[in-house]
């Protein structure tokens, strides 16, 4: 009898495991009950912490899925975000694949990553991009190097197109050979949710942020 009644305490007394919520459209972002304010509020995040560091957090949102009126961003993820981009882009395969198409003799940009052109004298799409690289031509327009958009995946340009200005992490700049050359530099433009959607980095970019976020969350537990 002592025995039964154990077993029922310890069945009573097991640990309860709340289970991870995450984006629809996107999985890799968790979705947790905001501390502050649990029920009307929602922290979205890469990392699986529990309860969720608000501080390397993407930002907060009042509404599942967030929306650009319900979400509010955190300027020190963004920051973090940018200088994973800064480091690791130029070996991220839509920013390669994007040089590549670059340097094909119709010059125009793939679908991923898009090159900047001109087109009848005007700026194409997305002019207000990042590094000058509006203003570029394309290896088949010259034979000339010129600028290569990194873009959310959220919203992927018509093939020959550049996204949204919006939808541009930043630029980096390759050779007449469609080779990337020189530094990646931030758009300055981008945002991390629009009405298409919330950020979207490919998986290898997405591998680097959550490297450094928990890198971030590792040092702060020391500290």
């Amino acid at each position: 009898m002592l025995a039964s009644r154990f077993r029922v305490a310890s069945r009573l007394h097991k640990p309860l495991y709340r289970a991870i919520s995450t984006l629809s459209s996107n999985p890799d972002i968790k979705v947790f009950p905001n501390p502050l304010s649990p029920v009307t509020s929602y922290i979205l995040t890469y990392l699986s912490s529990d309860p969720p560091n608000p501080n390397l957090a993407i930002g907060t949102t009042t509404e599942i899925p967030p929306t650009p009126r319900s979400f509010t961003g955190n300027s020190r993820f963004l920051r973090i975000l940018n200088e994973v981009l800064a480091e690791n882009a130029a070996h991220d395969e839509d920013l390669k694949a994007a040089a590549q198409a670059f340097a094909t003799p119709s010059g125009f940009g793939s679908g991923l990553g898009g090159s900047a052109r001109r087109e009848g004298g005007k700026k194409s799409r997305g002019s207000g991009g990042a590094g000058g690289a509006s203003d570029q031509g394309g290896a088949g327009g010259g034979g000339a190097g010129g600028w290569v958009h990194l873009s959310d995946r959220r919203n992927i340009p018509d093939f020959g197109r550049i996204a949204w200005p919006e939808d541009i992490f930043g630029s980096i700049q390759v050779d007449s050979h469609g080779q990337i050359e020189g530094n990646f530099q931030e758009s300055g433009t981008y945002r991390i949710i629009t009405n298409e959607g919330i950020l979207g980095l490919s998986p290898f970019l997405t591998g680097k942020l959550v490297e450094r976020l928990k890198a971030e969350e590792k040092k702060e537990t020391i500290l």
